[in-house]
């Protein structure tokens, strides 16, 4: 499995990242977690077919994690015919589909029929690829974490926490099996926070850290934290390639 992070910033851009979209392929298939930036751009220019994109999960519908979604159902709508992604949308699907077909035909386009489905907790996501079971958080109406399970390997995303931060939004039940790799957010509480809840779990392998900000105090807190956990760790930025 490759993890690629096509934007790994918060609620906006900094000036050399963009808004948080994660990418996996597994196989011969892509996925991705968010689109807050033009992922369609990121297939394009690394030549991955766009046809290989099999569905797009939506950790929460903030435009930092959405702003991208559009023109990707645009462009698969009239240009790429011979793509069929599938939409996991928290909140609404129906909605979702409803909005945006609303948006192209004001566009002078039109939406194809694509698959939009609404997330429910629990295992929702099973093509015989990958599992995807999501975990409510607090951070909005309609929030997630997902954990991502292809080739015995287990991969948490947590998605944008409350401000009361890990304590109250982590889904700490993940961790009671091996998770190869924890993808965290890291801007809506201080960084040290995660000590709380993470600090000497021998379960969760590496941590990598997207959705932070720039500024000085919170890079010393990342440092900080990287030093408590001892444990592989990772800042991500945009560009960034993991494989598991």
């Amino acid at each position: 499995m490759k993890i690629t992070f096509l934007g790994t910033s918060h609620g906006v851009p900094e000036v050399n990242r963009r808004c948080q979209s994660i990418m996996f392929e597994v196989g011969d298939k892509v996925y991705f977690v968010d689109m807050g930036t033009q992922s369609i751009e990121g297939l394009i220019t690394r030549k991955i077919p766009i046809e290989s994109v099999k569905s797009v999960f939506l950790t929460h519908m903030h435009g930092d994690h959405t702003n991208g979604l559009i023109s990707f159902v645009d462009l698969c709508s009239w240009y790429f015919k011979e793509a069929k992604p599938s939409f996991y949308i928290p909140g609404s699907g129906e909605k979702a589909k409803e909005l945006i077909g609303a948006w192209l035909e004001f566009n002078d386009s039109h939406i194809r029929d694509f698959e939009f489905n609404t997330v429910k907790e629990g295992l929702f996501y099973d093509d015989g690829n990958i599992k995807v079971t999501a975990y409510r958080t607090k951070h909005s109406a309609f929030s997630y974490s997902y954990v991502i399970e292809a080739e015995n390997k287990r991969i948490l995303v947590t998605g944008d926490f409350c401000g009361e931060g890990p304590v109250v939004d982590f889904p700490i039940s993940v961790l009671d099996k091996p998770v190869d790799v924890a993808i965290c957010e890291c801007v809506h509480f201080g960084a040290g926070e995660y000590s709380k809840v993470l600090k000497g779990n021998e379960n969760l392998k590496k941590m990598v850290i997207v959705h932070y900000n720039d500024k000085e105090s919170s890079k010393i807190a990342i440092n900080k934290l990287k030093e408590d956990l001892n444990m592989p760790f990772i800042v991500a930025v945009d560009g960034f390639e993991l494989t598991v």
